[in-house]
């Protein structure tokens, strides 16, 4: 048996694999090949989207073989045409840098960065910063005629709106991207989305013309949900980013929480590690019941725990059960409470208003401060209808008043009208 198995049985079992050049299984099985994938950094962040090709790498590790990330500095000033229908709005360089490095450190998180089969972050604006016009025509634009570039789908699919000169070079780029590395690591394989396989063919024909050596490309499936929604997308049409300032670490355990039955089985297959036999078996409990959710459940403990740590996908999982399954609130800890600021209306008590009670906490002022209700008038007709509980208790007409022992951790009172209406107060 190979010390380096292909990654391409684990790859298809878990329908991560689109297409490969024939010669890849053989490269496998001859040693460890060092592999690349590019990300576009004109975010400062990677988002859901992005994990596809990150797995990839993932598996690639796993199976003893080397994977290289490249940060697309350089090429992301230009930005890739491929799945685009209109011209990207082109970035300064300190702005692609700051991206870059943010991204370094998302990636550090899949990617195991010590011993033999350890991954490398590369930034292709180390090479491309410096190369003059002159010499890119020379080296790599000779070998490509144009027909041959306007046979590849990513610039087919631009030509009747129109695509620039800009964009139209990126295919060469990327190829020249694939000789580089080609020759300062020894990489042998790039893998990308099945969009991408005409710019990666660039990159084999380049460094077949040039440098007289074998290259391989492997593609993954470009991936829809099964309403024939497009995949990465929060409920509220936004991108759902691996940043917890820009996606909460709640909010991105609630996005797996929410895959749809159809697209669970499918869903962690690609996005966990988790065995063959393990996501069987939660197959059969969604069958069984599906009501229960247990695998979203996994799932989303899962991928939230290799984004954003354990302690944060504990944190999102009792904020979750708090505001969806009636957890008992006196169990949040300080850090679920602190979470849970962000996530539902929060307010800091103020001092009552006149003629409110001298003891206590005035449970009218908190309506109104949270936004409940809209006077204090309305906050009596809540409590003398029976809408109201306070940490998980409901409050009837006589309960204006709570005292300060039923405050929760930190000095907390959350306020819920009807099922899904919640609110936080701190009382100093």
């Amino acid at each position: 048996m190979s010390a380096h198995p292909a990654p391409i049985s684990e790859l298809a079992w878990r329908e991560l694999l689109f297409q490969h050049t024939e010669g890849l299984p053989a490269a496998f099985a001859a040693g460890m090949v060092t592999g690349y994938c590019g990300f576009d950094p004109t975010a400062s962040s990677l988002h859901v989207g992005n994990l596809i090709p990150v797995m990839g790498l993932v598996h690639l590790q796993r199976a003893g073989h080397r994977p290289i990330a490249l940060v697309g500095g350089g090429t992301g000033m230009i930005g890739d045409p491929s799945g685009r229908s209109s011209e990207r709005t082109l970035q300064d360089l300190d702005t692609i840098r700051a991206n870059a490095e943010a991204i370094r450190g998302q990636l550090a998180r899949f990617l195991d960065f010590e011993g033999p089969t350890g991954a490398k972050l590369v930034n292709n604006a180390d090479w491309l910063a410096d190369l003059s016009l002159l010499d890119f025509l020379r080296d790599t634009g000779k070998h490509f005629s144009v027909n041959y570039m306007l046979a590849k789908d990513s610039v087919k699919s631009r030509l009747e709106g129109g695509i620039s000169f800009t964009e139209f070079s990126y295919m060469l780029l990327q190829a020249h991207d694939y000789l580089e590395l080609h020759r300062r690591e020894g990489v042998t394989l790039q893998l990308g989305g099945s969009d991408q396989w005409g710019n990666i063919t660039a990159g084999l024909e380049l460094i077949r013309k040039t440098a007289g050596g074998e290259a391989h490309a492997l593609t993954f499936p470009l991936i829809t949900n099964a309403d024939g929604t497009k995949f990465g997308k929060s409920t509220g049409g936004g991108s759902v980013w691996l940043d917890p300032a820009r996606t909460s670490p709640y909010q991105f355990y609630q996005f797996w929480i929410g895959t749809d039955d159809r697209d669970v089985s499918r869903s962690l297959r690609f996005f966990t590690l988790l065995p063959q036999a393990d996501i069987e078996s939660l197959d059969a409990a969604l069958r069984a019941a599906p009501e229960r959710r247990a695998a979203q459940r996994a799932h989303a403990a899962d991928v939230t725990a290799r984004v954003h740590g354990a302690d944060a996908a504990r944190v999102a999982q009792e904020v979750s059960a708090l505001l969806f399954e009636k957890a008992d609130p006196q169990g949040l800890s300080e850090a679920a409470l602190t979470a849970l600021r962000a996530e539902i209306p929060f307010a800091e008590y103020e001092a009552p208003a006149e003629g409110a009670p001298a003891e206590g906490i005035d449970v009218y002022q908190c309506l109104t401060l949270l936004g409940i209700a809209a006077s204090r008038g309305a906050a009596k007709r809540l409590l003398e209808q029976g809408g109201i509980s306070v940490n998980g208790a409901k409050l009837s007409a006589a309960d204006r008043v709570v005292g300060e022992d039923r405050l929760l951790r930190g000095r907390h009172l959350l306020l819920r009208k009807g099922q899904r209406e919640f609110g936080l107060v701190r009382v100093p």
